[in-house]
């Protein structure tokens, strides 16, 4: 039977500006302009309903036609989208400026929407049927601190295991208050670090720390450098595969997350886990779009030749 995913979080448009040559910080610089829907929660919904998952989208949104863009491209993706419409609104949107080489330089998000996304709105029949015929809950930190709390306290009233996306280290502090109700949290180390106001160079610190917070879970991703899981009993680092022809880094951690957990919803352990995520976030990295539209169970497995074997720390 196909697992089925709820997804809680953020789903905008994406705007981004890439320059053609090198950087002029202060200066105009010659470049392109793109936008396409994107949004933590929403760039991994649409990464596993590629995956095989029957994945439910609950966002709220704007009556513009951006929010329509939204609707369109969950459509396109198999997503079954159920937004909070706020007809007199508009959709949230994120603004970056992308360097030649696909690093960015600096982004604008303009998020107010997501607080009127409060924990009443949990409340409705259709949100709590959603719940309960969740295999998992995925949620991300564009929204308010009450009401991932409120996200993560009822999936585990439910008995459903929850994942939560960081998105930035402004926002990742959001969790604070329900982090021992979350089984997997993906983050990077600006976003680890902002968590535990702490900054180590070793990555068996990192998960120390993160623990000490009360984490049960989470993957710590670290640019080049080695990625790091963990469990209760277990930490794993990663090295991830070096990657040719790389288009746009956005979207990367997102595909990620969903790669592992596409990896354990299918019954993989974590070392093995680990490495659907970053085979997934390989494939998106090399696509101009925060998502890859030609990701697969299949595809998948093949760039898996690509990705070395998961250590054991501890």
């Amino acid at each position: 039977m196909t697992k089925k995913i709820l997804v809680l979080g953020g789903a905008h448009i994406d705007r981004r500006g890439r320059i053609f040559g090198d950087t002029a910080p202060g200066a105009s610089n010659p470049g392109s302009w793109f936008e396409e829907p994107g949004g933590g929660g929403f760039n991994a919904a649409r990464n596993l309903a590629r995956l095989g998952f029957d994945v439910r989208l609950i966002s709220p949104r704007g009556g513009d036609a951006v929010g329509e863009m939204v609707a369109e491209a969950a459509r396109q993706a198999g997503v079954d989208d159920r937004p909070f419409i706020f007809l007199d609104r508009k959709t949230p949107s994120y603004t970056a400026i992308i360097e030649n080489d696909g690093n960015l330089v600096i982004a604008l998000a303009d998020m107010e929407l997501y607080k009127l996304f409060g924990p009443r709105r949990l409340t409705i029949r259709a949100v709590r049927d959603a719940f309960d015929e969740a295999d998992l809950v995925l949620c991300d930190a564009n929204l308010p601190s009450e009401t991932l709390t409120a996200i993560a306290r009822k999936a585990a009233s439910c008995g459903k295991p929850v994942a939560a996306i960081a998105i930035s280290p402004a926002k990742v502090v959001r969790l604070l208050p329900c982090l021992g109700d979350i089984d997997h949290l993906f983050l990077n180390e600006a976003e680890a670090a902002a968590l535990t106001e702490s900054r180590p160079e070793d990555p068996l610190q990192w998960v120390e720390n993160l623990r000490a917070i009360g984490l049960k879970g989470g993957v710590i991703t670290r640019g080049q450098r080695e990625a790091i899981a963990f469990t209760a009993d277990e930490i794993i680092s990663l090295q991830p595969p070096t990657v040719e022809n790389v288009a746009d880094v956005t979207g990367a951690g997102d595909s990620f997350a969903a790669g592992i957990l596409s990896g354990l919803l299918n019954g993989l352990d974590l070392s093995q886990a680990v490495r659907h995520g970053a085979a997934a976030a390989a494939i998106t990295v090399q696509s101009p779009l925060a998502t890859a539209e030609n990701l697969s169970p299949e595809l998948l497995n093949a760039m898996l030749s690509l990705v070395p074997q998961s250590k054991m720390l501890s």
